[in-house]
């Protein structure tokens, strides 16, 4: 079974309960500094950037503001688990700015979470061979011991928050979750395995059924005006391939890096990296038509999405400006597809960089999960160090499966902060300027 060891508080550190200091006395280096030390450092400053907003025409969340106006009593230094949830919890609506310091772990691990009455060889022994949805005691033990995860691993963002990471500032087995709220950005984190003690095994799930996890590493559920932006997402060093098989079938202990679900809406995903994970970009949970209509709008640019297996993004129903990304695909055992139209979607692709292995053919890029059309235009793809060569992957799609996507999404995105990069320059920007550790914490 995964296991995680708790985090042992490092003494010196820590103010009693959360650290809420002035502004005019957080140091950049805060992530190593001790108390006394960042109430004594009168000259530094709160680093520039927790004061940022989203400029004017950058992407769908244009406009968004976050923490920025926070007052000095409603910012917050936080180096636990437990000091983040109170800092997240503290009460009103007001603005707050909430930095993290260092790693940040669960409390607990899988072995705590599990209710007495589970056990995954018991659970294995118990559903082998049975094709219906699991029911019954075992069952209900995994579910009591997924409730107990979850109220450890899963941390809530308020409305009108911003929060940025500090040097090397980790959060490791954590799940932000941004549910019904407004106006919230998430900066510099380096957010890693948030990986489920208890996936849900469904044998009805596709002809061989599937282990499911429960846990995003940044969930977007009813949000709206969203940034995410210079963050870097992985599996850590808990990647899937190390995961055993059960019944036959991988047992998935992640679910996706950031999903935008439930009627989200408003959203910029910018310079961030994607790497080394499966389900990396959900946009639209459901084919129902209902609420996701009309909602679901989000940009995503000049992020790198690297051997990264699937949905970069997978789109339903929203409108989605996808421009100067760099897709760099060179595992083709993991590799499923890159670009996924569902129901309703309105994809548009452009001036995006595929650096991929010969093994990953080119009509494998899109994958039709029920759309009609996606726009693409000026996209790039070379083959290791060989030549670099204009290409639609659209039209390579369609020229090998039935029936055809349309060639225009229907729509033409226009809030875009200035001119596109070229895409040949797509790799340099992109690899130099995004993910955590690129930003100035002066």
């Amino acid at each position: 079974m995964l296991r995680r060891t708790a985090l042992a508080v490092t003494s010196g550190l820590l103010l009693a309960g959360v650290t809420t200091i002035p502004a005019s006395a957080i140091p950049a280096s805060a992530a190593t500094a001790s108390a006394a030390t960042v109430s004594a450092s009168a000259a530094a400053k709160v680093p520039a950037i927790a004061r940022d907003v989203l400029p004017v025409n950058d992407g769908w969340a244009a406009g968004t503001t976050g923490g920025s106006a926070a007052t000095d009593d409603r910012v917050y230094v936080v180096r636990t688990r437990d000091e983040f949830a109170t800092a997240l919890a503290a009460t009103g609506t007001a603005p707050r700015i909430v930095l993290v310091a260092g790693t940040l772990r669960p409390n607990g691990d899988c072995a705590s979470y599990a209710d007495p009455e589970y056990s995954l060889d018991a659970f294995l022994a118990a559903y082998q061979g049975v094709t219906t949805k699991p029911a019954g005691p075992l069952e209900d033990a995994r579910v009591r011991s997924a409730k107990n995860q979850a109220l450890d691993v899963q941390l809530k963002v308020p409305s009108n928050t911003t929060i940025l990471g500090l040097a090397n500032a980790r959060l490791v087995g954590l799940n932000l979750l941004v549910s019904g709220a407004d106006n919230v950005i998430i900066r510099n984190l380096r957010l890693e395995d948030a990986a489920d003690c208890f996936p849900l095994w469904d044998p009805t799930d596709g002809a061989a059924g599937n282990w499911n996890s429960a846990y995003d590493l940044i969930t977007l559920t009813g949000a709206t005006h969203v940034w995410a932006d210079h963050n870097t997402f992985s599996d850590g060093n808990n990647v899937d391939s190390l995961q055993p098989e059960y019944f036959g079938r991988p047992y998935q202990v992640h679910d996706g890096a950031l999903d935008v679900i439930r009627a989200s809406d408003l959203v910029t995903i910018s310079y961030n990296v994607f790497q080394e994970h499966d389900k990396t970009m959900l946009i639209g949970s459901t084919n129902t038509v209902g609420a996701d209509v009309g909602k679901l709008r989000v940009t995503i640019h000049h992020n790198k999405f690297a051997n990264v297996g699937q949905r970069a993004p997978r789109v339903r129903f929203g409108q989605v400006d996808v421009y100067d990304n760099y897709y760099y695909e060179t595992d083709e055992d993991a590799y499923q597809y890159s670009w996924g139209a569902g129901v309703y979607s309105a994809i548009y692709a452009e001036n995006n960089f595929f650096l991929r292995s010969a093994d990953i053919p080119l009509d494998a890029v899109v994958y039709n999960w029920g759309g009609t059309a996606m726009t693409e235009k000026g996209t790039l793809t070379r083959v290791g160090t060989g030549p670099i060569t204009p290409v639609s992957l659209l039209d390579e799609f369609n020229a090998t499966h039935d029936p055809d996507l349309g060639t225009d999404a229907g729509w033409t995105p226009t809030l875009r902060p200035g001119p596109l990069t070229p895409t040949a320059q797509v790799p340099a920007v992109v690899d130099a300027q995004s993910g955590a550790g690129r930003l100035s914490l002066a």
